[in-house]
């Protein structure tokens, strides 16, 4: 669910965040192998486990789901030639994933995060041991869009008796080349672990810059939420209430001043601590359940409808009036003290208006991090507390604020307009995770359509609630937000024939639930017939998306850039590489992105996970680690890092005649108009050469 489509509660329709990735090498996770006997008999049964550590934020594809989806499933390959003595089982098990349904792939997939672990049951049918293979898997992250392919190889001999125990061996699984003696010795001295020793790597994950931006961005939002909490019926009159209070019963105005900093210091430190109470429960497992089950989410729905029923004037919110008169008791008394439960009497009176905005921060921010709850409430008080420091220093100023009244009871209403469009979106998650069927895509635009046509009346004066006062006029800022609504109205309503509405591609429920698409139904094609002068090799099982016309083979696709004097584009990509689809569905699929494309670059597509085995006579075995590769997706991701040095997709390179680059390769970035300009820089260049 998106987490900033939330805190729009507060401005506007829609904020979209893009985050871009660099050419970095990826370190895989820390593999643990080991049998679950150490004493091995002949016609034993016996389990062995792989467990994973993974890196912060990555996940790691389980392989108990639909394979024909699209992700790779994790999948136990064993090297026949050389293993010996036993036989596998059924199939390597998953112990325990998570599963979500997944809006890129249109259905449900199990993955790890933090920890993983497979078994596979093998059995012992020969005194001599040896179990040499590889497990294949794929590493993704939803933070820099990274998805990378990896294969954890492993070598295990032993002995086994059909009297007697006998001990398997431990060997590294980066060192199989050193593992020669069998002895009786050191079987005796071995364990049946095997950990991984590959050369340690810093995680890159995300990098520290790009986790702070996101950070100040969240932030920034919640400011924006504390502001307009300030606008609420609940809060707004208070505010010269509270400043003269402390203005007219101090001795001094420097003491009404530092009164009043107290107050609001006080404020902050109130919704703070609520942040900490968030931080401190919630972790990677919450966080999860939180965001995918149908529990939360229902509850979610509930709740934000309760809030909108009761902003639109159905019903006031308001705490036990016994609760709120003993903390404003304690207020009365004076002091430090006095002064910090008159805080906390303002928290539970304007309880009614905040509650939605706090909660939808609180919500907004559940994603196992310790920081963001804490700072996003530390902002969203410091801008609630901000104007009761300001008008004690500057009590004058109080003059110039408008009087309360009905505009007070209009942001409300607003407010609740907006709380309803935004409960469906806890609704829609649900219902694709459980597949119910009642929020398809069509649906869910045309309640939107409805929602916020009715707001955009409202703000014309043409719709009224109990509590609002026939308009004589409407003033400039109330217009300009009415326009505002009916254009976003204006946008979503050519959603509902199939328009893609690539701007909340992440809020709508996906295409695939919509009823009644135009473009398909009128067969359009989005290219002209085969202009390619060469057959592509592999174009019987590989493909480029939206009628792109190229190659996927890197060496022909060299020899027509050369023969047809254009630039060649190397897009890396994967069948399981859900930020690859993302970025062919935002960026690629634009008409000035699209025509480059065609027009002006030779393009070829490798894929780094397709299993396709390859004629012998075009095997070979890797500089960079020595294995053998024999598959096409194999050779691809080799040449990717061999040759830039990135292991991640999606990633876009564009290269000359002679092979060498003409711009700075580009990894996962929906800005469309980052993309063109990466496109003429690199023509731009190869016009110079």
């Amino acid at each position: 669910m998106s987490k900033f489509l939330k805190s729009s509660l507060i401005l506007s329709f829609l904020l979209l965040i893009g985050t871009a990735a660099f050419a970095q090498m990826v370190a895989p996770p820390r593999w643990t192998i080991q049998l679950s006997e150490k004493d091995l008999k002949v016609g034993d049964e016996v389990k062995l486990t792989f467990k994973a550590q993974i890196p912060k934020d990555w996940y790691v594809y389980s392989n108990d789901f639909d394979p024909e989806l699209g992700p790779i499933l994790t999948e136990l390959t064993l090297d026949k030639g050389k293993s010996k003595g036993l036989t596998l089982l059924g199939e390597l098990k998953a112990i325990n994933p998570k599963k979500k349904f997944d809006e890129v792939w249109q259905g449900d997939v199990t993955y790890f995060e933090i920890s993983g672990t497979f078994e596979q049951l093998i059995k012992i049918t020969g005194e001599e041991i040896v179990l040499d293979g590889y497990l294949g898997y794929q590493m993704c992250t939803d933070l820099t869009g990274q998805c990378v392919s990896f294969e954890e190889d492993f070598s295990i001999k032993a002995k086994a008796t059909p009297t007697a125990s006998a001990s398997t061996e431990t060997v590294p699984v980066d060192m199989i080349e050193e593992v020669e003696s069998t002895s009786e010795e050191v079987l005796e001295t071995a364990t049946t672990e095997i950990v991984s020793t590959q050369e340690e790597r810093t995680y890159i994950g995300l990098a520290a810059d790009e986790e702070q931006e996101s950070l100040w961005g969240f932030m920034i939002l919640a400011f924006l939420a504390g502001l307009a909490a300030l606008l609420t019926p609940c809060v707004f009159p208070m505010i010269p209430m509270t400043v003269t209070f402390f203005t007219g019963r101090s001795k001094s105005r420097a003491k009404g001043i530092k009164n009043a900093l107290i107050y609001g210091i006080s404020i902050i430190g109130i919704y703070t601590i609520a942040g900490t109470a968030v931080a401190a429960i919630q972790g990677p497992e919450f966080a999860n359940w939180l965001s995918t089950h149908w529990v939360p989410n229902v509850f979610f729905f509930l709740v934000f409808i309760f809030f909108a029923f009761a902003f639109l004037g159905m019903f006031e919110l308001t705490l036990p009036s016994s609760f709120v008169n003993k903390i404003d008791a304690k207020a009365d008394k004076g002091g430090l003290s006095g002064i910090f439960f008159m805080a906390f009497t303002l928290v539970l009176v304007s309880f009614s208006c905040t509650g939605p905005i706090v909660g939808s921060i609180l919500i907004s921010s559940a994603g196992g991090a310790l920081l963001k709850p804490i700072l996003g409430m530390f902002a969203f008080s410091l801008a609630f507390a901000i104007p009761f420091a300001i008008f004690a220093v500057f009590p004058e100023w109080l003059n110039s604020l408008p009087k309360s009244g009905g505009w007070l009871n209009s942001v409300k209403v607003v407010l609740g307009f907006l709380e309803l469009a935004l409960a469906f979106k806890f609704l829609s998650v649900a219902d694709q995770v459980y597949h119910w069927g009642l929020l398809d895509r069509d649906i869910y635009i045309a309640i939107w359509v409805v929602i916020f046509a009715l707001l955009g009346f409202y703000l014309l004066g043409k719709i009224r609630t109990k509590h609002d006062s026939p308009m004589d006029y409407i003033s400039v800022p109330r217009l300009m937000l009415a326009i505002s609504t009916f254009v976003f109205v204006v946008y979503l309503i050519p959603g509902l024939w199939g328009a893609p509405l690539k701007a909340l591609s992440g809020y709508l429920p996906p295409m695939a639930t919509h009823d009644f698409n135009i473009k398909e139904n009128r067969g359009l094609s989005m290219s002209e017939a085969n202009t390619l002068d060469d057959v592509p090799k592999y174009a019987e099982f590989l493909h480029f998306p939206h009628g792109i016309q190229g190659y996927f083979d890197y060496g022909q696709a060299l020899a027509a850039a050369k023969r047809t004097g254009k630039p060649l584009f190397i897009d890396f990509t994967g069948h399981g590489c859900v930020n690859c689809r993302e970025m062919e569905a935002r960026v690629w699929s634009d008409a000035q992105v699209l025509k480059r494309l065609n027009e002006d670059f030779i393009m070829v597509a490798l894929y780094i996970d397709e299993r396709f085995e390859l004629p012998e006579s075009e095997w070979y075995v890797s500089e960079y680690d020595g294995k053998e590769k024999k598959t096409i997706g194999k050779q691809n991701a080799d040449f990717q890092i061999t040759r830039f040095n990135n292991n991640a997709q999606p990633y876009y390179v564009i290269l000359d005649h002679n092979e060498e680059l003409l711009v700075r390769p580009k990894a996962y970035d929906t800005n469309i108009q980052n993309f063109v300009n990466f496109l003429e820089e690199a023509k731009v260049e190869f016009g110079r050469r």
